[in-house]
């Protein structure tokens, strides 16, 4: 299990790098950042879960996340109109190939970091901890000029630039994204193997606040973000800390 953890450790390395950085080398930080945590998620999902957690994976994140952008450019539906610029490599349909990886990356420690929780309540806190992680990646990333919106109100007060409802979009394809990986993994339990896609997933929350309040100068994003998406990494955050054990009697 030493490959999860070495990309773990290359990713955390481009993301406190990628504020030193700009213009195109910025872009292609973000691209390569995108590219390791996909690898990181599905080949984590391969060797601890097997081929079918993989397959789920990447059928519900990968194909379903490129159908839903690919629908959303054309339409206009789940997010609002928007485009994409073309710094973020080639475009198929309108979408940049980087897009669906990104929704793979970050759905896999969603939906594992729920399996630390009740049952009933997995699929919406994941859902939810996927849709909120938007609130950091959509104001830095229309702040890069990566991608824009035709009509970018009312916005949340403080994160001008997206429509309140592009968040709602996520929150919608989120629950059904996560309702489609709950049925086709077979992803139950949570296992001691979980670990890295657990730090990451801690870090990516941690990272995002701090980067938004001092490095990107994206105050609102981090306090909407570091308020909604906590809502979803803080409770399994304390389900994990460490307990003391307890005497012999």
């Amino acid at each position: 299990m030493r490959l999860p953890w070495l990309l773990l450790g290359a990713l955390v390395l481009l993301q406190i790098c990628y504020p030193l950085t700009g213009g195109d080398t910025r872009a292609a930080f973000t691209v390569v950042t995108v590219l390791i945590g996909y690898v990181l998620s599905v080949s984590h999902a391969a060797l601890t879960r097997g081929a079918r957690a993989a397959l789920a994976l990447i059928g519900t994140a990968t194909l379903g996340g490129f159908a839903v952008e690919a629908i959303g450019v054309a339409t206009g539906f789940p997010f609002g109109t928007y485009d994409y610029s073309g710094q973020l490599g080639p475009k198929l349909l309108g979408v940049p190939l980087i897009i669906p990886l990104a929704w793979t990356w970050m759905a896999w420690p969603a939906w594992l970091a729920a399996q630390r929780l009740p049952s009933w309540a997995r699929i919406p806190v994941a859902a939810l901890g996927l849709a909120a992680w938007d609130l950091f990646l959509d104001p830095q990333m229309v702040a890069e000029g990566y991608w824009r919106w035709e009509s970018p109100t009312p916005a949340l007060p403080g994160v001008p630039g997206i429509p309140i409802g592009n968040y709602l979009g996520w929150l919608g394809f989120a629950l059904v994204l996560m309702t489609a990986l709950s049925i086709t993994s077979g992803v139950r339990q949570p296992r001691r193997e979980d670990a890295p896609v657990l730090a990451l997933w801690l870090w990516t929350y941690a990272s995002s606040v701090l980067a938004h309040a001092v490095f990107l100068d994206l105050p609102g994003s981090a306090v909407w973000g570091g308020v909604v998406m906590g809502a979803a990494v803080l409770p399994v955050g304390w389900r994990l800390r460490p307990r003391p054990s307890r005497p012999p009697s």
